[in-house]
């Protein structure tokens, strides 16, 4: 008797295991909507930043409180929007977890963010960047690694970062990424010294 409660335990927990890609995989309300959600604080202690496409800014908070702000900040040469492509060379809108931080970076320090996030999944499967196979194997992906695919042609590989072996005379005057957010080195280790793994990074 036991034996079978385990086993109809472990048929249970199995179950709930398989339908967390139909819930990441529902729909999802607009860009829009998601960014004006986004700037609201999950709590009080909360801290959080808002980078600022239109302004070029970057701004740390805790809560609603303001903590630093970075300007200008850098994006990519092919400006900022919400729907990405591999090699467009732009910055997705949207809002995002950090995920790594590379200290060995040729940028200085690099902050890797979880795109693309299930939500522009979700947006090139209805604009048809991405078939309904491509849909189902981005979430295969991440139910797999807890991380988002790379590799697909909604590109990767973004992240906040300073501006290391580039040209920093380009970086005051010019967007100049292939799709990330650049601040100055200095600007970037302060970065790094107040937030971590898990910080909401909204980008609008």
């Amino acid at each position: 008797m036991a034996s079978c409660t385990r086993r109809r335990f472990f048929r249970i927990l199995l179950g709930a295991f398989l339908v967390l890609p139909t819930a990441a995989s529902a729909d999802f309300p607009m860009m829009d909507d998601i960014l004006r959600r986004a700037i609201v604080p999950e709590s009080i202690g909360e801290i959080w930043v808002l980078i600022d496409d239109k302004q070029s800014t970057l701004k740390v908070y805790r809560g609603n409180t303001e903590l630093e702000v970075f300007a200008p900040v850098r994006v990519g040469r092919g400006g900022a929007k919400q729907q990405r492509v591999m090699g467009d060379r732009t910055t997705p809108l949207g809002e995002f977890r950090v995920d790594r931080f590379n200290f060995d970076s040729k940028f200085d320090i690099f902050i890797g963010l979880d795109y693309p996030t299930p939500t522009h999944a979700r947006m090139a499967l209805d604009t048809g960047l991405y078939s309904q196979q491509d849909y189902d194997d981005y979430f295969d992906y991440y139910r797999r690694h807890r991380s988002p695919p790379q590799e697909t042609v909604l590109g990767g590989y973004i992240g906040i970062h300073g501006v290391g072996e580039g040209d920093m005379d380009i970086h005051r005057r010019f967007n100049w990424t292939n799709g990330c957010v650049a601040v100055t080195d200095q600007e970037i280790r302060r970065l790094a010294s107040l937030i971590d793994v898990g910080t909401r990074v909204v980008i609008r």
